[in-house]
């Protein structure tokens, strides 16, 4: 057993072990696969019990750092939560296998056939906080798309990522595939980290999951490549021909939902002709709901709204407070987002499609949506089964990072007896 006070030994022996998982992992059966996610759902919701007493004890150790209602609501697990991470991970087991699959192919004069096939992209470490469900999440992606993943949980989640990864390695086992392809971190010391992030001879990519904080670090230390999101600083502007109606909902549910995913609603923009007609009967409806609106100063004539300073522009809050201005027009509301955003994920309400076409057009965040909820901004919801997180970079992988975002390709080139002249 390594010594865990050697936190250099033991992150050399967790990555050496996690790149020889790799190598067998990478011509794994796609039957093996499925049933290895099969029985960690399985043992997932047998041990649902366990992974809620567990979750109690991260609870009890939230409170006393002191996290925030939100973070709070990241952190917890109930029965209702477990049952989603089990849909994950049978979601993920039913889509299809990415490895192998046949990108292009192509026939060349020279009497060379060539093809281009998804290959897994060897040992992905992924660094996270708060969300236990991650755990799974990141485990059954990584096995799916053929990767050995080394899980490096929060400090606040770290005895419900342990009952969840207990499970996944049942599934390993269950299948014969080897245990050491998901592996999690068993320590707090934040020197596994950064250990973690300069193991270049193991691991292949980084993916850290948090806040600016932790994204930062991850940024600035990493040695290796990274898979990031700063910040999901997210954007609705309200044109002057949005529908009232789905405004409201839209608004509402991208706010309130959940406000601590990283695709709650942060700022709103307003048309100008648009505050009378929709945007002052929006902003009182999420003063009812309890939201703290921080608005501009033409904004500021609706009564409970407190004044915005300079700091609310590009503030991700991850609470029940929205930042609120008046735009003159869509370029406007993209000026704004061009200068404030995250390019993680931003909307646009109306019922013009030339104004949606623009709005698409000349923004690049890695998700940009009309008339929906922003909270739509997850790999589950675009049909990935789970996400390992949003890229907002525009190397490799974009937006929700899914099985098949998680492998690169290689070539396969066929002839017979050909030679170079």
């Amino acid at each position: 057993m390594t010594d865990q006070t050697d936190i250099q030994t033991l992150m050399h022996d967790i990555g050496a072990r996690a790149r020889a998982a790799a190598a067998e992992l990478a011509f794994a059966t796609p039957e093996a696969k499925r049933q290895a996610l099969e029985a960690a759902a399985d043992a997932v919701w047998a041990a649902r019990a366990e992974i809620v007493d567990a979750n109690a004890k991260d609870l009890a150790f939230g409170r006393d750092k002191g996290l925030s209602d939100a973070m709070m609501d990241r952190l917890m697990l109930d029965e209702a939560r477990i049952k989603g991470i089990v849909d994950g991970l049978r979601a993920v087991a039913a889509q299809d296998d990415p490895v192998g699959q046949v990108m292009a192919e192509w026939d060349r004069p020279n009497g060379l056939t060539i093809r281009r096939v998804r290959t897994p992209l060897g040992v992905i470490g992924v660094i996270y906080e708060s969300r236990p469900n991650v755990t799974a999440d990141a485990g059954a992606l990584c096995l799916k798309s053929g990767n050995a993943v080394i899980l490096r949980g929060g400090s606040e989640s770290f005895h419900s990522s342990g009952a969840i990864h207990a499970c996944l390695v049942a599934g390993l086992r269950a299948t014969s595939l080897p245990e050491d392809a998901i592996q999690l971190v068993p320590t707090r010391d934040r020197a596994a980290v950064r250990a973690l992030l300069g193991m270049t001879e193991h691991v292949d990519v980084i993916v850290p999951r948090g806040g600016k904080g932790l994204v930062g670090l991850v940024q600035a230390e990493a040695r290796v490549p990274v898979f990031a999101h700063l910040e999901g600083i997210v954007h609705i502007y309200i044109d002057k021909a949005a529908d009232p109606v789905t405004s409201l909902a839209v608004v509402k549910n991208a706010k309130t939902r959940r406000t601590g995913i990283c695709g709650a609603a942060e700022c709103l923009l307003i048309h100008r002709d648009a505050v009378d007609t929709v945007g002052q009967g929006v902003i009182r409806a999420l003063l009812d709901l309890g939201v703290e609106v921080r608005a501009d100063e033409t904004l500021q004539a609706i009564p409970g709204t407190v004044a915005a300073t300079a700091d609310d522009w590009g503030r991700e809050y991850l609470d029940m407070i929205i930042a609120a201005r008046v735009v003159d027009d869509v370029d406007g509301a993209i000026a704004h987002i061009r200068s404030h955003g995250s390019n993680h994920t931003d909307c646009v309400l109306t019922e013009d499609t030339a104004v949606r076409d623009r709005f698409f057009e000349r923004l690049d965040s890695a998700i940009l949506m009309h008339n929906a909820s922003t909270q739509f901004a997850d790999g589950g919801e675009f049909g990935m089964g789970a996400e390992i997180g949003i890229a907002t970079g525009k190397l490799h992988a974009r937006g929700p990072v899914g099985a098949e975002q998680l492998t690169s390709f290689k070539y396969l080139v066929a002839g017979d007896g050909a030679v170079r002249s």
